[in-house]
């Protein structure tokens, strides 16, 4: 989990530094990659108990909010 979620903005700085927008958005959307697969590993670990359920629900919606930004940014590219 730690893994996927440092990779977000990790990959959003790294097609920012690119100044290709082609580039930018290339890493734009494995960013959003990443935000599915921590989406996933919150889910599991929900499931399997080891966040509690209304945590892992916040965790989700904070979730939500950030690849939705990230959306937005590649429509406006």
């Amino acid at each position: 989990m730690r893994r996927s979620a440092v990779s977000i903005p990790s990959n959003v700085a790294e097609g920012f530094r690119r100044h290709h927008n082609k580039e930018y958005k290339q890493f734009l959307y494995i960013s959003l990659g990443s935000c599915a697969e921590l989406e996933t590993q919150i889910t599991i670990a929900t499931e399997l108990k080891y966040i509690q359920k209304d945590k892992g629900n916040i965790l989700l919606e904070k979730l939500d909010h950030i690849c939705g930004m990230i959306s937005n940014l590649i429509k406006k590219l």
